[in-house]
């Protein structure tokens, strides 16, 4: 796929069936069938002609520079991609959506922005006042570092110690401050620890990424929209992993907007796996598996929940480096997930 303004349709090795992969923030979809055949499509993501999560229009003196006016506006657009060898057997196509394309490598990058911006509107923070507040797992702490360092805010994060050592490095290049908590406390203890320097700090707001609307919000405005488009509306099946709950929200309430039938699914850790009935508790999957039911997660347009270990997502995210030159995260392991669930509609 060379280029991505180009319609699917246009390749010349059209497959019959397709499935998309969200790698670097967990979803995945299926595409329906070519004209005369009888498979079901896998696919997960954007648009043929794609927005950018950002709307705030260039001011170059130049006109006609293609040159963004800060980094803010180059978040969103990201470009989908078949998977190949790591699929092969499968009667669908597999395709990933890479948001790890976005500025600061996440899907998160898309949330941190309509977050900051949106409370900007409501007049609830002001740059070089407010002082944003937010517990995060790593990657919305890092989406909100960066916009807060182009906005000029000051961002307090709390963050449990058993999220890897980098998110701690870049979290402070970007000059956030950082406050660790106990890692057997997982993601509640790093709420109340917010909940406590919100409630210390003058002028703070905290963004409560867990219940905030403007969350689900641009997913449903910009990455559903965009996957409905780069796929033509050839989606069966959409599958994420559930943080926030916002991404697998905002697209699946979009997606069955354009057709009721698309299927989505959800995807939580095995070892906390509180969706399917089971406990909390300390699993690999750093960007997924809260302990709790998050506030905007819509449970109405889940069809159906799927548990995935740590060894498998880490086995799997060496796949894809090895056989398809994609470094994701873990929970870019759905793809099997995607797979499976295309098996089983079969």
């Amino acid at each position: 796929m060379a280029s991505f303004s180009t319609p699917l349709t246009s390749y010349p090795k059209l497959r019959t069936a397709s499935a998309l992969v969200n790698l670097a923030s967990h979803r995945a979809v299926i595409l329906k069938p070519t004209v005369g055949t009888k498979c079901r499509n896998v696919v997960a993501v954007p648009s043929v002609v794609c927005r950018a999560v950002t709307t705030k229009q260039q001011q170059t003196e130049i006109e006609g520079l293609n040159i963004a006016e800060d980094v803010t506006q180059l978040i969103g657009k990201t470009p989908m991609v078949y998977l190949n060898n790591i699929v092969k057997g499968s009667v669908a196509n597999v395709a990933a959506k890479l948001e790890i394309m976005e500025p600061c490598c996440s899907v998160k990058d898309r949330i941190s922005y309509s977050m900051i911006t949106d409370a900007e509107r409501r007049g609830k923070v002001t740059p070089g006042k407010s002082v944003l507040v937010e517990a995060t797992r790593g990657n919305t702490g890092i989406g909100l570092a960066f916009i807060a360092a182009v906005k000029g805010y000051r961002l307090i994060l709390t963050m449990p110690t058993s999220m890897s050592f980098e998110r701690r490095v870049i979290l402070k290049a970007f000059g956030a401050e950082l406050v660790l908590t106990d890692a057997a406390k997982g993601m509640k203890g790093a709420l109340d620890k917010a909940e406590e320097i919100f409630n210390s700090t003058p002028n703070a707001y905290m963004l409560q990424q867990s219940d905030n609307p403007a969350n689900p919000k641009i997913h449903y405005e910009t990455t559903g929209p965009e996957i409905w488009d780069d796929t033509r509306g050839k989606v069966d099946i959409f599958v994420a992993g559930i943080g926030t709950g916002g991404t697998i929200s905002g697209v699946g309430r979009f997606l069955k907007s354009k057709n009721p039938n698309v299927k989505v699914i959800g995807v939580e850790p095995l070892e906390s796996n509180i969706l399917s009935g089971g406990t909390p508790g300390p699993h690999k999957i750093q960007d997924i598996g809260a302990g709790f039911v998050p506030g905007k997660l819509d449970l109405d347009i889940l069809d159906e929940v799927i548990e995935i270990s740590g060894d498998e997502a880490l086995a799997t995210a060496r796949q894809l480096a090895i056989q398809e030159g994609l470094l994701v995260i873990l929970n870019s392991e759905l793809f099997k997930l995607a797979r499976s669930a295309f098996c089983s509609l079969n």
